[in-house]
């Protein structure tokens, strides 16, 4: 059985701070049911390509929504209708966790706020999704992943550093921000569950992308605070150690991680430059560091003589932390990432099987289960409402014609 078996989440959220806050508790085994538009659905379905075709030929989607919905029942609902908010209110009062990612005050207007909804049931746990909180100056803006890796810093000390080829900072190459406040909210809505059920009282979760991203900070954010200066952009170079940075080779890159006095030693006689680890400059980190030019310009013009492959294989040999910079092609095709089953395959009726990352969690006890490939929009809108609220097909047939709740083409009738 699944760690978290049992536990009903409502997932009202859309793109991926909130999908991937949701898709990491239906990896664990939650029940999650992910309430969308009719006609459109997630915004992410329309974000492509690349595209992953239905089997059936029928419809197609975004490889961005594939990404964070897997194990999820999908059921369109209008909220915006009385009976649509209702319904999701029916829905709630059954459920554990409620996700969602409305602007501030959004949901209050349909009667689905944290305040409507612990009147129906105080145990539910109510996790908001912000860009930038429930209060505050800013509380009302929209908030988007990259917008929020500027004004949180990280693009301050990522990137080349000024006067070099390339100079400004950049973000980072995939929505870093949206997937860790997606962790985060993941790890305080376990917190407030534990809570919940030893007292029988939900609460309000308040996560912002703001809030995660100064906090993700770590280091960067106390080098400032204890030192007093703001870190600059150091390309891929590390504040607190060196080496630790790629370096050209012969043919291509490497990236060496030396992260102690004992392997910089190793080091020194790998690239047959023993006096290095004697020298007063650089025989301890805190020295390597302030002469951090002289001794990367000289690492440089050693390591650009051979090719990744041979300095790979002669630090590994000598317990040097090395590795190549690899495209994703290549984190696929590597041996060990296919024996840890980075890569699988969700077999789907309606869909084939759909190609997907692992979850990385490793239980000895209770593994992950991927049971449900991502769903065509609305897939589940009958069954949902027949097995979870009990409604009669005639009644849910109505809701359909009145364009409240639509219905997958590949949905089915209700088991009876």
């Amino acid at each position: 059985m699944s760690s978290l078996s049992g536990l009903r989440v409502l997932d009202l959220s859309r793109v991926l701070a909130g999908p991937w806050c949701a898709q990491t508790l239906a990896d664990l085994g939650a029940d999650v049911i992910k309430v969308e538009r009719p006609g459109s659905g997630d915004d992410t379905r329309a974000w492509g390509p690349p595209w992953r075709e239905m089997s059936s030929g029928q419809d197609r989607d975004s490889a961005y929504f594939l990404s964070a919905n897997r194990n999820k029942k999908s059921v369109a609902i209008d909220i915006s209708s009385k009976e649509g908010a209702e319904l999701v209110r029916k829905l709630a009062a059954r459920s554990d966790v409620l996700v969602e990612n409305f602007k501030v005050g959004a949901l209050q207007r349909y009667g689905l706020s944290y305040e409507d909804l612990k009147q129906i049931n105080p145990a539910l746990v109510y996790c908001s999704i912000t860009g930038f909180g429930q209060q505050g100056p800013y509380a009302n803006r929209a908030g988007y992943d990259f917008l929020i890796q500027g004004m949180g810093g990280l693009m301050s000390i990522t990137g080349t550093p000024d006067g070099k080829p390339g100079a400004g900072p950049q973000k980072v190459g995939v929505a870093l921000t949206d997937i860790l406040t997606g962790m985060y909210a993941a790890t305080g809505i376990l917190a407030a569950v534990m809570e919940s059920r030893a007292t029988g009282q939900g609460q309000h979760i308040d996560v912002s992308l703001l809030d995660v991203q100064i906090a993700s900070l770590a280091n960067q954010a106390m080098n400032y605070l204890v030192g007093g200066q703001a870190p600059q952009r150091l390309g891929n170079a590390h504040p607190n150690i060196v080496p630790y940075q790629d370096f050209r080779t012969l043919d291509g890159y490497i990236i060496l991680a030396i992260g102690n006095d004992a392997q910089f030693k190793r080091f020194c006689q790998v690239v047959d430059r023993p006096e290095w680890a004697d020298d007063a400059r650089y025989v301890t980190n805190s020295a390597r560091i302030q002469h951090r030019t002289a001794l990367i310009d000289a690492i440089a013009n050693v390591i650009c003589d051979q090719t990744t492959a041979y300095w790979i294989a002669v630090m590994e040999a000598a317990g040097v932390p090395c590795g190549p910079i690899n495209t994703i092609e290549d984190v696929f095709a590597d041996p060990h990432v296919a024996q840890r089953q980075a890569r699988f395959t969700i077999s789907s009726k309606n869909r084939g099987d759909v190609p997907s990352v692992a979850n990385p969690l490793k239980f000895s006890e209770s593994p992950i289960e991927y049971r449900l490939a991502p769903p065509a929009l609305g897939q589940d809108s009958y069954q949902v409402l027949f097995d979870e609220l009990g409604m009669k097909p005639d009644d849910i047939e109505d809701l359909v014609h009145r364009k409240i709740v639509a219905c997958a083409a590949v949905a089915h009738e209700p088991r009876i």
